[in-house]
Formats: C-alpha cells, structure tokens, sequence
C-alpha cells in the first residue's frame, strides 16, 4: 500500500549493497515491490520453535523429536506421566494460523506455500486438506492438548506459556516463536536453557523442517522532513554491527547472516538465531501476515474464526477448507 501509494524512498545504493551482501535473497524479495527494494528487514522471529520444560520430558524419558509422528508419539509418553502434552493458545486465532503454516509449509514445501500465501493456489487445493488433517490428529486429542478442545479455545498465548513454565504445570510443551522465552524468563522466572528450551518444530512426512518467520521492516517515507537521516539509519541497520548492538542487549533476532553467533548473549537465543538464518532462501514469512487482514488478521472472522472453528471439531478438514477458500476468495478480491 505505502510503497504503491508512492510514499516510500527506495533504499540507498549504500543500503541495497550491505543487503546483498549481508541478508538471504528471500528478505530482498519480502522488502521488494515491483522490483524496487522499499524495505529492510532488520529484526525477525523464528515461528517454527516449539518449547518444552527439560524436567517434564525427561520426567516422560523422551528425548526432543525429529518427526512430527515423533512429536505426537512423544506428547503421548508426556501424557502418560501425568502431564498433558502441549498447550495450546486457541483463544487466539494467530497461533493457530502459525501451527497450520509449519505443517503446511513442510509436508506441501515452499513452492505451494507460496502459491497459498498469494491465493494462486486454492484452500479447497488436495494439499490443505491434507495439512489439516495432519494438525487434526493433535487437535482431536483429548490427551495431548491440555484441557481438551474447550481447554485450549480459554487459553490465550501469555496462558499457553503459563501452562508449561508458570508454577501450576498443565503440560510439557508449547509451540510458538522464540518470544516464549520473553514470557517464560520475564513471567515465570525461568532459566532458558536450563528450565526452558526448544526444539525445532519437526519435519512433517519426510519434508524438510519448516522455518516459518516473522519480522520487522523499517522504511523511508518519501516526503519526510529527515528522510535522509531516516536512510542513513537504516544503512547503519543493515550492518552487521548494527545487528551486534540489539543481539548483545537481548530480546532481538536478527536475519543479518554476517553478525556473529557470539553476539547473542545466550546459547538458546544463538541457537535459534543460527537456525533462522541457515535456513537461508527456505524461510517462508508467515501467510496470514501476507494475507489481507480480513482474512488472515482479524480477530472473530476469516482465518484465525475458521481456524478455532476447526479445533473445536476437527472431524471434517474438507469442510474447513471450502471455509478457509471462501473467506479467502471474498478478502483477496476485495
């Protein structure tokens, strides 16, 4: 919209070249329209870690999975330890979309994701259905999702970290980015990496693991009275040593693949960091994010509605996917 309404400044020749130089094609491409680069990415999120409370699933002896069967499987020795195995924020519908996009994301792979994200591909399409289907044998689970259904449709997403990290355990894990570390270091007090950790949201049905991103884009407004002030920033932030200064004060993930690892100031944030950014070209930004709001952003409808729709009876993912297109047909046109 801003970029079309001719509001923003191009990125310098100075900007365009520490991009190159320092970020993967795929950030380009998310700041780019009609083959102008407007925007730069300089701070991301890893939306493809799940969380996990080290004592509880060594309580269960399992060990962090690799497969999303190995996931469930796993959740399920969880459950029988007297935990349930994830909580789940169904109270808020984006969580929702984001369990969807990893699915979907690793068991159709990028090139339908695309598709998808763009509405080329319709949500009636053999590969959603497929992709709920998969997240419906978690959803319909009574003891892998803590609470059942009707538990995880009263669960929001500062609830969902409660329910793993606060000091009335519910369940062993939760999925969600690497804000949860945020949550559950600042809430509930916890060491991460010694009281909370992650592993990778897994690979579903001999796909490659998903990473699924979000992220923040700063741009120059054209007629801004400190526009070239404004480039001068963010030619300072496409840097490495611009990155370095935010890792080093925490909270911060950067997609900058020249910063160094050591800049991050703990080894579960590292960790992450270097996951996101060996992803390289793979990482795909979050759909419902690329989607008009209508549809992919607004609380009680489209999307996030039809999304919660489907945890509360995930019996009919065909059903769920004529939902999704038609919300989806209606928002794109308009």
């Amino acid at each position: 919209m801003f970029a079309g309404n001719g509001w923003l400044k191009p990125l310098s020749k100075t900007a365009q070249k520490s991009v190159d130089t320092n970020f993967a094609d795929v950030w380009q491409t998310y700041g780019t329209v009609d083959g102008t680069l407007y925007g730069l990415y300089f701070k991301a999120a890893h939306k493809s870690t799940v969380w996990y409370s080290p004592d509880a699933l060594a309580q269960a002896g399992v060990e962090p999975p690799k497969t999303y069967d190995a996931m469930l499987k796993a959740g399920q020795t969880v459950s029988d330890s007297g935990l349930a195995a994830f909580s789940v924020a169904g109270q808020d519908g984006w969580t929702l979309t984001d369990w969807f996009e990893n699915v979907y994301l690793s068991q159709a792979g990028p090139e339908k994701y695309d598709a998808l994200a763009a509405h080329e591909l319709k949500w009636t399409d053999a590969s959603v259905v497929e992709a709920l289907t998969t997240l419906g044998k978690l959803f319909k689970d009574e003891q892998l999702v803590a609470g059942g259904q009707k538990g995880a449709l009263n669960t929001d997403f500062p609830g969902s970290v409660e329910k793993v990290f606060g000091p009335k355990p519910e369940a062993g894990m939760v999925y969600e980015g690497d804000f949860v570390a945020g949550v559950a270091k600042d809430q509930f007090g916890k060491e991460i990496g010694k009281d909370a950790n992650f592993f990778p949201f897994p690979a579903v049905d001999g796909g490659e693991a998903p990473v699924v991103s979000g992220g923040d884009a700063a741009v120059v407004l054209k007629d801004g009275k400190n526009s070239e002030a404004g480039m001068a920033l963010l030619e300072y932030l496409a840097t490495p040593e611009a990155a370095a200064v935010w890792a080093e004060a925490g909270g911060f993930l950067s997609p900058n693949k020249n910063l160094d690892p050591a800049s991050y100031g703990d080894d579960v944030t590292r960790a992450t960091a270097e996951s996101l950014v060996g992803a390289g070209d793979s990482v795909r930004f979050d759909m419902s994010d690329q989607a008009p709001a209508a549809f992919g952003g607004t609380k009680g409808t489209g999307e996030w509605k039809i999304l919660q729709d489907f945890l509360r009876d995930p019996s009919d993912p065909k059903a769920t996917a004529a939902e999704l297109e038609a919300a989806a047909a209606k928002a794109y046109k308009g």
